[in-house]
């Protein structure tokens, strides 16, 4: 069976799963709808939420940031995990123990203040539909290159799937079915990654391999890696770092508080039926993730060294009897010349996955000096000797352009792998990115319906109404992911970032004041979110202009490119969240103190036992 019919098979499956699953566990009731009716297992729980964090960026991106930043990449391994750890010690039980259904309801009433609860609003869809650009750019990238569709009719299913789910099974529908995703996105990463570990070391398991000798040799993998991609022009896979030190913390920092103040994740706890399981499913979530993120690592470092060797011959990888890449050992052992005439295949003889990916535009070649070979190299070094071996050749420049986000989907494709292995990735692409955009789709729903027009403009309206209400807020919001999924902004991967810097500059900072501390202020509060927040967008779109519309960068303004202590806009959250603090405790300082009876509650929300369940409304 040819390879597209596979792939349609086995994504039409998944996507009759999910809606089976939305139409077994549809919402009848605003519980229900929000937060699954809050009977959900910690396991259960766990599964899903890893489901809702797992979005396209770590299946479809983070293996290419690895594959391509090397030790580095790291910041976002330790940043995104240790987010959990953020969310399972210090936020978890106690927005549970308040026991409502959103993080601006707990703000607001934390705050005593309606004007705060806005903002926290405000604040709360403006990370949710930056961060929605990314899914549904995803939808539409993964069906254009495995369904022989259009991007944009792929980002059209895409919003038709998560509607038949999301909009009739609230949270509850969401959840169920991202317990599914979860289950389809994780074979789908580790399947061929256990493939291609095999093929190059003879170890099965991934992350034991990237430690382990190639396979039929004494050179460890990590060596031949760091061989030849210096000798390339490039920087050391296992040394080559994101900036100064301090930028790496504020990076990583910036990660994990962003993580750990992501509405999406955080309404996923509201979900469970007691305060202990929310720390409890924190730590199944960490569980679930880390089956994903400690194979990460390998996926990009093999998917790297055979990317070099599918287009290199002297790299040590060649085809077996099958078509699969394996080790040549012989060649790895002799280290044979990089820049020798013959190790550059012939553009004519490329692979059929090199063919395929052409077609997207996320693979391009170049053939400027005219030999009719592909020449994979870094033209930019500083390093002379790779320039001189580059000159004396008769390089004149790097040839072939390879999109990061690439390296995931064509993973499979590379290392020649059967045809099933690559339609079940082409499935995992995508409830990846269908389960996290339904997570945000329903914290835009709620933090409409609910915080906005029943806890503000219509304070007695019914449940019946504003669970009519939520499902009309969730399709708009899928109409306007769908518009942002077919217009996307020049800067789509800082729009991420920018998604993580607002959440660790605002609702991260209030979150923490609000359960740790009695004496931060309604005024305090919101000067503390609006500072943070304008802060880092400031910096952010100085860096990559207004709202990311090109020309409008303003970057000489600041001083230049990463001009505050050398911190790139990824790593500025931390700034942000620092000044809303320090805001916030200022102006706390100089405003009326916190009413007795909120000092009261921020006591109760703390006690760890004897207060009986968290209560739902």
């Amino acid at each position: 069976m040819d390879l597209q019919t596979i792939t349609y098979l086995v994504v039409g499956a998944t996507f009759a799963l999910y809606i089976g699953i939305a139409i077994w566990a549809r919402a009848g009731s605003t519980s229900d709808y929000y937060v699954a009716g809050g009977g959900v297992h910690p396991i259960t729980n766990g599964m899903a939420t890893a489901a809702d964090w797992m979005s396209a960026a770590s299946f479809i991106s983070m293996a290419g940031l690895l594959a391509n930043l090397g030790y580095g990449g790291s910041v976002f391994l330790m940043g995104w995990t240790g987010g959990y750890v953020l969310l399972a010690c210090l936020l978890a039980p106690y927005l549970r123990k308040f026991g409502k259904f959103t993080v601006p309801e707990f703000i607001g009433d934390r705050y005593y203040s309606q004007m705060v609860r806005t903002v926290a609003v405000v604040c709360l869809l403006i990370i949710c539909v930056v961060y929605i650009v990314g899914q549904m750019t995803g939808v539409g990238v993964t069906f254009a290159r495995f369904l022989n569709v259009s991007s944009d009719t792929g980002v059209y299913i895409g919003m038709a799937i998560v509607f038949s789910y999301a909009v009739f099974g609230g949270m509850k529908g969401i959840t169920y079915t991202q317990v599914a995703q979860y289950i389809v996105l994780i074979v789908a990463y580790t399947i061929p990654a256990l493939f291609i570990s095999l093929n190059l070391t003879g170890n099965p398991l991934p992350m034991l391999g990237l430690g382990s000798n190639m396979e039929g040799t004494d050179v460890a993998l990590l060596d031949q890696i760091n061989r030849v991609v210096v000798e390339l022009g490039f920087a050391e896979y296992t040394t080559q770092g994101m900036g100064s030190t301090l930028n790496m913390v504020f990076f990583t920092v910036s990660l994990m508080i962003g993580t750990a103040g992501l509405p999406h994740v955080i309404i996923r706890f509201f979900t469970v039926p007691k305060v202990a399981d929310a720390r409890y499913s924190a730590g199944w979530t960490l569980i679930f993730i880390a089956l994903l993120y400690t194979v990460a690592p390998a996926v990009g470092g093999m998917a790297r060294l055979n990317l070099h060797g599918t287009v290199n011959t002297a790299v040590g990888i060649t085809q077996d009897a099958k078509g699969q890449l394996v080790v040549n050992a012989e060649a790895v052992k002799a280290q044979p010349d990089l820049f020798a005439p013959e190790a550059s295949i012939k553009y004519d003889e490329r692979p059929e996955w090199m063919k395929r990916w052409e077609k997207t535009g996320l693979l391009k070649f170049e053939d400027k000096n005219g030999d009719g070979r592909i020449q994979y190299y870094n033209d930019k070094t500083k390093n002379e000797a790779v320039k001189a071996k580059a000159e004396a050749a008769g390089w004149q420049g790097n040839e072939l352009t390879v999109n990061s986000d690439i390296i995931v989907l064509a993973n499979p494709e590379i290392a020649q792998l059967p045809n099933w292995v690559i339609a079940l990735v082409a499935a995992g692409g995508l409830a990846a990115a269908l389960s996290t955009a339904a997570g945000l789709l329903l914290a835009i729903s709620s933090a409409i319906s609910h915080d906005l027009i029943k806890r503000i403009f219509v304070p007695h309206l019914s449940e019946k109404n504003e669970l009519l209400i939520g499902k009309i807020s969730m399709a708009g919001a899928i109409v306007l992911a769908g518009y942002l999924g077919l217009n996307p902004p020049g800067f789509a991967a800082a729009t991420v970032a920018l998604a993580f810097g607002l959440a660790a500059s605002s609702l991260f900072p209030a979150i923490m004041m609000g359960i740790f501390s009695k004496t931060v202020t309604d005024k305090g509060a919101m000067a503390g979110m609006i500072a943070g927040m304008f802060a880092t967008c400031f910096y952010v779109f100085a860096h990559h202009g207004i709202f990311f519309i090109r020309g409008t960068e303003y970057v000489e303004l600041i001083g230049g490119p990463n001009s505050f202590f050398g911190l790139t806009p990824g790593a500025f959250g931390t700034v942000g969240a620092l000044l809303n603090f320090a805001v916030a405790f200022l102006v706390s300082r100089m405003s009326k103190p916190v009413p007795q009876e909120v000092q009261y509650m921020v006591e109760s929300v703390r006690i760890p036992r004897g207060a009986g369940g968290a209560v739902a409304h």
